[in-house]
C-alpha cells in the first residue's frame, strides 16, 4: 500500500497575549487572523478548503464551529476525499469549570501518596515534583531548570509573536517569587494567554498542481501515546507528570520515521515548567537518562549546541493559550525548515521534532522536513 504523504503548505498564528488585554478582541478575531495569514502563506483561496478541524480549551459549547468565522458552515464529517484542509485551534482563557470531576483527579492522588500537596498551582506542583525527584535520582541543581527559563526568554526576545520578550540574567530567574519551593520561580512557568494558530494541510497531489513544492513542509509522522499502566503503578513523580507517554510516543515515531533522536536540528516542546522541559530532553533521547543538567551545562539546548530547543521561546516566554499551543509550535518549525525563521533562524535545520502534552494524559510527537528540498533550494 502506498503511503499517503501530507504537507503543510500555509501557516499563521495571531502574537499571544495576556487574557482580556484588549477588550474588543475575543476568540473568533484571534481564529480569522491566524486563518487569513495561514491561507495567504498558502496562497490559496478559502473556496479550495475541503475539510477543517477546530480545536479550543475553555471555550462554550460550539465554539470551535463559531472560530469558523470565514465560512458560515463547514459540516467537519462529509465523505469527500480531502485534498485540503485546515486546523485552527483558537483559545479565550475563561475560568475552569468546578461543576465536574476533575480529569487529574488519579494523578493527584497518586503524587499526594508520594508527597505533601503544597499551597502552589496544581500544574505546577505537579511538574515541580517530576523535577525535585530528577534532582534527587540524579543529582539535578535548581541552576539546571532556571538556566532553561534563561534561554527561552532570550530566544523569545527574536519572536515578534510572542507574549513576552525581556530577557533576564539567571540571578533575575532565580530570584523571582516562588512557585514550587526549591525548583520553580515565576520566571520559569508560562503564563496564561489568549491566541490562536493555523496551518494548511494538503495532499502530494494538491501541492503539485498548485506549485507548492518550494514551501512544502511533509508530516514524516506523527505519534499519540496516553498514559501508560506505569504513570500510575511505578511510583514516580516524573511518570506521573507524563515521562513514559512521551517516551513510548517518542519510541513509536523515531522507530516508523527510519529517524534517530540525534538526527534532528530543532525542537519545540512543552515547557510549560522549565521542570518538564529538564524531564522531555531526556524522554526525547535528546541526552541519555539522568543526563539532562549535563546537556544543559554544555549549552546543547541552544544555538551553537547539538540542537536548538524551544527557538520561538517555547511556553515559559512565548506564551500558552492551551488551544493554540501545537499549531504555534508546528508554525515555528515550519518557518525554521523554510528558512523564514529571520533572527531565530537554526542553521542548518532539516529535520524538526514537535513535543506537545497535555496531562490525564495524552502526548504528541511529531517530525517534519521539507517535502521538495530541491524545489525549495532551487535558484529563483
Amino acid at each position: 500500500m502506498t503511503k499517503t504523504r501530507v504537507y503543510v503548505i500555509g501557516v499563521g498564528m495571531t502574537k499571544f497575549e495576556k487574557p482580556g488585554r484588549r477588550a474588543d478582541v475575543c476568540y473568533p478575531d484571534f481564529a480569522k487572523e491566524a486563518i487569513t495569514k495561514a491561507l495567504q502563506d498558502a496562497n490559496i483561496k478559502y473556496e479550495e478548503v475541503q475539510q477543517a478541524v477546530t480545536g479550543y480549551v475553555y471555550g462554550d459549547s460550539t465554539c470551535g464551529q463559531r472560530g469558523h468565522i470565514l465560512h458560515p458552515y463547514w459540516p467537519l464529517t462529509h465523505d469527500r476525499d480531502p485534498k485540503l484542509f485546515y486546523l485552527a485551534p483558537s483559545d479565550r482563557s475563561f475560568h475552569p469549570y468546578f461543576d465536574r470531576a476533575n480529569p487529574m483527579e488519579r494523578h493527584i492522588t497518586e503524587m499526594s501518596e508520594l508527597t505533601e500537596i503544597g499551597p502552589g498551582p496544581m500544574a505546577a506542583q505537579i511538574f515541580g515534583n517530576a523535577g525535585k525527584e530528577h534532582m534527587k535520582k540524579y543529582g539535578t541543581k535548581p541552576e539546571h531548570f532556571g538556566k532553561i527559563a534563561w534561554k527561552n526568554h532570550k530566544h523569545s526576545v527574536n519572536n515578534p509573536y510572542s507574549q513576552f520578550r525581556d530577557e533576564y540574567t539567571l540571578e533575575q530567574i532565580m530570584k523571582s517569587p516562588q512557585v514550587v519551593e526549591g525548583v520553580l520561580t515565576k520566571l520559569q512557568c508560562c503564563p496564561t494567554s489568549d491566541g490562536s494558530g493555523a496551518a494548511i494541510l494538503a495532499s502530494e497531489q494538491f501541492v503539485r498542481r498548485h506549485g507548492l513544492e518550494k514551501q512544502a513542509v511533509e508530516i514524516v509522522g506523527m505519534e499519540m501515546a496516553s498514559d501508560p499502566a506505569s504513570t500510575f503503578a511505578d511510583k514516580s513523580l516524573m511518570k506521573i507528570a507524563g515521562y513514559d507517554m512521551t517516551a513510548l510516543a517518542t519510541q513509536r515515531l523515531f522507530a516508523k520515521s527510519g529517524y534517530k533522536p540525534q538526527d534532528v536540528q530543532v525542537v519545540e516542546l512543552h515547557d510549560c515548567f522549565s521542570a518538564n522541559e529538564l524531564v522531555t530532553y531526556e524522554a526525547l533521547g535528546l541526552c541519555g537518562e539522568g543526563k539532562a543538567g549535563e546537556f544543559i551545562d554544555r549549552g546543547d539546548n541552544t544555538y551553537g549546541g547539538k540542537f536548538v530547543v524551544n527557538p520561538s521561546g517555547g511556553l515559559i516566554s512565548k506564551g500558552h493559550p492551551l488551544g493554540a499551543t501545537g499549531l504555534a509550535q508546528c508554525a515555528e518549525l515550519c518557518w525554521q525548515l523554510r528558512g523564514l525563521a529571520e533572527k531565530r533562524q537554526v542553521t542548518g535545520a532539516k529535520l524538526a521534532l514537535q513535543h506537545n502534552l497535555g496531562l490525564g494524559g495524552a502526548v504528541v510527537v511529531a517530525l517534519y522536513r521539507l517535502g521538495f528540498p530541491g524545489a525549495a533550494n532551487a535558484k529563483l
